[in-house]
């Protein structure tokens, strides 16, 4: 893996201080009953506002959904009354990427569950330093879940980022697991427990819907309009995922619909699926990035 040189940490290092101050003032902002894609928009907004560009899209994901769900166009969807709400967000400055995720809890009876979640997070960021396992982490992660009375997702993991990277090429699973290789000062990983109840199956599966798009490769395509959109696409958002949300007014409203799906139907573009918890019970997620140091770690975000 890249290590990193004094100017890129610093982009690093400003990319989390934006993510952090977007996700404490959404943290107090998301309620009950208001539409996620005013959630979806508000966070992508202060992240624009603050300097930094999103690194993929705001995710908003409500009970046993667990990951990969942003508003689609015109989505009217809202809060549930009493739901497990995981917002998940990320910054890019320059290209060097921060990630973190937070958990409201509108029920009382997962506000344990929300709680063990920063609880294992917390314990994992207390184990890494240079030369740790990914398998030891994930071990900290899983004890640390079972032993407040639940179960970790099983098929999610913690992963690296770098420049324009999300999923860098390594794991931090969130289970006991053999993994190969160790965590070396001047990496940056995301560590990201998620947490459901003990009676859940405790793994996620695909869902239909997706609503998270990302460049695959640069084809020849039969339209101008989907060559005109493939373009915007390579020169706003390179390897980064993005919302089909952030698409409109690039093409005619009338065009737009063929264009896009010129590009998922070639394979330009490929979508992410939703990810719901296979037994359908609510999921919790905390989560941080962290660079790597000798002795420990520092929390960038």
């Amino acid at each position: 893996m890249p290590l990193y040189d004094q100017e890129a940490l610093e982009k690093f290092r400003l990319s989390g201080k934006i993510l952090r101050e977007t996700r404490e003032e959404m943290r107090g902002y998301v309620h009950e009953n208001m539409p996620i894609i005013e959630i979806c928009e508000k966070t992508e907004g202060l992240i624009r506002q603050k300097g930094g560009k999103p690194a993929f899209p705001c995710n908003v994901s409500i009970n046993e959904v667990t990951a990969h769900y942003t508003s689609p166009p015109g989505d009217t969807s809202t809060i549930p009354p009493n739901s497990v709400v995981k917002v998940d967000l990320g910054v890019h400055v320059d290209g060097y990427v921060t990630d973190t995720a937070f958990t409201a809890c509108f029920n009382p009876e997962y506000a344990s569950m929300t709680e063990t979640a920063q609880i294992a997070l917390k314990a994992a960021i207390d184990t890494v330093t240079d030369g740790v396992s990914p398998s030891k982490i994930g071990g900290v992660i899983e004890t640390t879940i079972k032993n407040r009375g639940f179960k970790p997702i099983s098929n999610l993991c913690g992963h690296s980022v770098g420049r324009y990277l999300i999923h860098a090429g390594a794991s931090i699973p969130n289970v006991h697991q053999v993994t190969f290789g160790k965590l070396r000062a001047g990496e940056i990983y995301a560590i990201e427990p998620f947490v459901t109840v003990r009676e859940a199956y405790g793994a996620v599966d695909d869902a239909p819907q997706k609503t998270i798009f990302r460049l695959v490769k640069t084809k020849s395509t039969k339209s101008p309009q989907a060559k005109q959109l493939l373009k915007y696409i390579e020169d706003n958002f390179r390897t980064l995922p993005f919302a089909e949300r952030w698409l409109q007014g690039v093409l005619p409203k009338e065009q737009h619909y063929d264009a896009f799906k010129e590009l998922i139907t070639t394979k330009a573009i490929m979508g992410y699926s939703v990810f719901v918890e296979i037994t359908k019970k609510p999921v919790a997620q905390a989560e941080h990035t962290v660079l790597i140091k000798e002795k420990g770690c520092e929390v960038l975000t």
